[in-house]
């Protein structure tokens, strides 16, 4: 096993993937291991016939992820400046282009670069026992490539607060703010995500495709063109099979049998 499998561990359990940051002992902080790990996790997830959400975790009960690894030996902000994109950047660059519902877990501290990770993730489910910030001016740095991926999920003022103050949030207000979806007790957290999980890979999964790609599509589009850009859309989502099998089983009264064509 190489070193990037260990410290991510991927498995697939019926239909859902889940990718496993395995650094406990150091809050599972981010490598270049983690990177590749958890970016050859998606990899497999959409290679993987039959995978309709993939989850994304830390190991333990101490973090879902704190963060860059900062130890004595770590090369994580040794950037090659010859090269114009960098593999943490990539990374989020492969998960917000992912076509397949993508899950946080927020099993406890969430700091920096992890904040990153949660971002890029479409829903987030955290225990009460979790915090989230962006330390990084406490280290002379700032949390350059994660604004990219998470300034549009929590209000503008409440954002440049952590960012510039650096100051951590609660569980509960990273909820109150819309930057998780739901928080529970820890030891609820694994059913409230089965419990999520189960409301999207019940649902057409050529539709949450498209759709997703549709979103990405018009978050930069007027309003002008993102309607006509739409219309499209719809029309051509009508002509997949899974379109075709839900409007029939509507009319039947059953559950549908999707295909995901």
């Amino acid at each position: 096993m190489n070193s990037s499998a260990q410290s991510v561990v991927v498995e697939t359990r019926q239909d859902v993937c889940w990718i496993t940051i395995n650094r406990p002992e150091l809050r599972n902080a981010i490598n270049e291991d983690v990177i590749w790990g958890i970016s050859a996790g998606l990899r497999q997830a959409e290679s993987t016939p039959g995978v309709r959400a993939v989850v994304l975790t830390g190991a333990g009960e101490r973090a879902f992820c704190a963060g860059a690894d900062l130890g004595q030996n770590s090369n994580i902000f040794d950037f090659d400046f010859s090269q114009p994109r960098t593999d943490y950047a990539d990374l989020l660059r492969q998960a917000v282009a992912f076509d397949i519902p993508l899950i946080a877990r927020v099993n406890g501290a969430c700091m920096a670069g992890g904040m990153g990770l949660l971002s890029m993730c479409d829903m987030a489910v955290a225990s009460t026992n979790a915090a989230f910030g962006l330390p990084e001016v406490k280290i002379g740095m700032f949390p350059m490539q994660v604004a990219s991926v998470m300034q549009h999920l929590v209000p503008r003022r409440k954002f440049a607060e952590m960012c510039i103050t650096g100051e951590p949030l609660s569980a509960q207000e990273a909820l109150e703010i819309g930057l998780v979806n739901y928080v529970v007790a820890p030891a609820e957290l694994d059913d409230k995500v089965d419990w999520l999980v189960s409301r999207v890979t019940d649902k057409s999964p050529t539709a949450i495709r498209r759709g997703k790609n549709a979103l990405r599509a018009i978050s930069d589009m007027t309003f002008a063109q993102s309607i006509s850009f739409m219309e499209a859309q719809l029309g051509s989502l009508r002509m997949t099979q899974d379109a075709a099998e839900g409007l029939i089983a509507f009319a039947e009264k059953r559950k549908p049998v999707w295909t995901g064509k």
